[in-house]
């Protein structure tokens, strides 16, 4: 059987690309926690680190496990500043429904895509919603996990784009053991 990895690829290169997915989603929860607003706050910042979450876990689960959607959450909990492990959750409990959905989400192509997203996304903001109401005994205002959501979906076409760009150009094909 023919394996689609590229020719002449070392170890050591194999190890790094299959790190390319972890990587990209510390960088998404680095960008989207950068203190600069360009409209003065108004608006929250995306949930850039689910984007590759999502993306990775439907085109290469050998490479985006459960303890990389645990790392990113974790770094995007780390770094939004927010009570600890509300985003690591969120996540997790989003990337265990994608992967166990897998068939039906990497099926949709267009605006159906862009709707299997915004599903997940709604998943990991209502997760991070109900977990915050939970830690603090009462409910939080909707409005702005509402605005990370729809920030959230807005940005995911373009980020999604970009890191199809590192799929095809770093990573390959490929979905043998690396």
């Amino acid at each position: 059987m023919a394996t689609l990895e590229r020719p002449g690829t070392s170890g050591s290169l194999k190890f790094l690309t299959a790190l390319v997915p972890l990587f990209c989603g510390l960088l998404c929860a680095f960008l989207s926690n950068i203190p600069v607003s360009l409209l003065g706050g108004v608006v929250p910042p995306p949930l850039l680190a689910l984007v590759p979450v999502y993306y990775w876990c439907l085109v290469r689960p050998d490479l985006m496990t459960p303890a990389a959607a645990l790392t990113v959450g974790f770094a995007e909990d780390v770094l939004s500043g927010g009570p600890p492990g509300v985003w690591t959750l969120a996540f997790v409990l989003t990337y265990a429904l994608v992967a166990r959905q897998r068939d039906s989400f990497a099926g949709l192509s267009g605006l159906a895509a862009v709707l299997g997203f915004a599903a997940a996304a709604l998943v990991a903001c209502a997760t991070a919603w109900l977990t915050v109401a939970a830690l603090h005994g009462h409910l939080p205002p909707l409005a702005p996990i509402l605005g990370e959501l729809a920030m959230t979906v807005l940005f995911y076409i373009p980020t999604a784009y970009v890191i199809g760009l590192l799929h095809h150009r770093l990573v390959g094909a490929s979905r043998g053991d690396i």
